[in-house]
């Protein structure tokens, strides 16, 4: 059986799916992008800006579904241009400290024009 999770300190979806998904012990989430969840807005504009709001709203969705970063096992990372992969791959590491699997492409566009989003697959 799947557990919904929510948290109103990340962003509300802004479609038709869920934050995360628990089953089984592993979190699943949709991909965060850089939505401040005080304002609904993206403020930032900068990758390193946009970088540090996806994790800590990632952050949020796990610690919602009794996870962490730490326990995070496969990442998948979109970015609007590799040339911001220094920069983005950076921040993330200082989040992503125990280097889960992870995956990192260029996309045509993301949604509300970001430069970047994440989704996790994480254990409980």
């Amino acid at each position: 059986m799947s557990e919904k999770i929510y948290t109103g300190n990340a962003p509300d979806a802004i479609g038709p799916y869920s934050q995360a998904v628990k089953v089984n012990g592993i979190v699943y989430t949709s991909g965060q992008i850089a939505i401040n969840p005080a304002t609904g807005n993206v403020e930032e504009t900068t990758i390193e800006g946009q970088t540090e709001q996806v994790m800590k709203n990632l952050k949020a969705v796990l610690e919602a579904a009794g996870s962490s970063l730490e326990k995070a096992v496969k990442t998948v990372c979109f970015l609007a241009d590799m040339n911001d992969f220094a920069k983005f791959n950076e921040i993330y590491g200082n989040y992503f400290t125990g280097k889960p699997a992870r995956s990192c492409v260029a996309v045509k566009t993301l949604p509300k024009n970001v430069l970047c989003e994440v989704e996790v697959i994480a254990e409980c």
